[in-house]
This record gives structure tokens, C-alpha cells and sequence, in this order.
């Protein structure tokens, strides 16, 4: 596959978001590249200016180079913020397993690239506010939100 990561305007985005009375401001887009069959993920993320991600817990090792804009990110531990970075344009970062964090893009938003390595399948743990997990996200789901993207994009 061959594709300018910059010119993303032609990609079929699926979009994310929560009720207006959710506790946080979540809107943000993700474009699946590739998944191959030992567990390699690569997918595409773009977040709305000031918008969250959901709350979530990396199951594997997971690696981003932001593209454009800035990328905060707020990591937990036992339920309480004990860090915060802004990762800007060129920023890579690569994670263990077990990560627990936020995103939310800067005043222009953020599109980042991420690489995920899972080869059980397992890649998140979406979490509640409180740190319940909502659900967990595999490859196999991945695959399904795929299908359904090339089915868009062929119709």
C-alpha cells in the first residue's frame, strides 16, 4: 500500500463521540490502514481541537509519530493524573502494554499515526470515567470496522 499520510482528505474516517452529557468532550476520527494476520496495526487518528479521546489502556505495545497539530496526553495511575505531556508535529513515542491514559487534541487538533503490535489480538481497554472497563477492542473488531470502510468507500 502506498499512500501520503498528509493527503488524507480522500480517507473514509470513522467517526468517534460521546452524548453532549458525557464528562468529557469526546470527538475524534480514526482511518484504518493495515492489519496483517501476526497482530500488526497500523491505523490513522485525528483529533477536533480541544476533543478527548475515550479513556483508555493500552493492551500491547503501541508506537505514534504525531503528523500535525499537538497531542496532549494525560496518563493515570490507580485512577489519578500523575503526568502530562504535549507531544507536537514529529513527536514519536513508543509505549508498553498497560498504558492508561487520555488524549485531546491541541488548539488545531492532532492527526497521529499509531502502530500497534498485538499478536493475542487484544488492544484496548476502553474505560469508564471511573476506570471500569466499558469494553476491550481487538483486531478482529478492527477487521469488521474495515470490511465496513471498503464497503463505503466501493459504493
Amino acid at each position: 500500500m502506498k499512500l501520503n499520510l498528509l493527503a488524507h482528505d480522500d480517507l473514509s474516517w470513522a467517526h468517534y463521540h460521546e452524548a453532549d452529557d458525557y464528562p468529557y468532550a469526546v470527538s475524534y476520527w480514526g482511518h484504518i490502514l493495515d492489519i496483517d494476520d501476526s497482530g500488526h496495526l497500523s491505523v490513522l487518528y485525528r483529533w477536533d481541537a480541544h476533543r478527548y479521546c475515550h479513556f483508555h489502556r493500552h493492551l500491547c505495545t503501541t508506537t505514534s509519530v504525531v503528523l500535525e497539530g499537538e497531542l496532549h496526553v494525560s496518563t493515570f495511575e490507580n485512577g489519578e493524573p500523575v503526568k502530562s505531556t504535549v507531544r507536537r508535529r514529529g513527536h514519536y513515542a513508543k509505549m508498553p502494554p498497560g498504558d492508561v491514559h487520555m488524549e485531546q487534541g491541541g488548539p488545531e487538533g492532532a492527526l497521529v499515526l499509531f502502530e500497534l503490535y498485538a499478536p493475542d489480538g487484544r488492544l484496548t481497554d476502553q474505560l469508564y470515567p471511573d476506570g471500569g472497563i466499558k469494553r476491550t477492542l481487538t483486531t478482529d473488531d478492527l477487521r469488521k470496522m474495515m470490511a465496513r470502510q471498503q464497503q463505503l468507500v466501493a459504493a
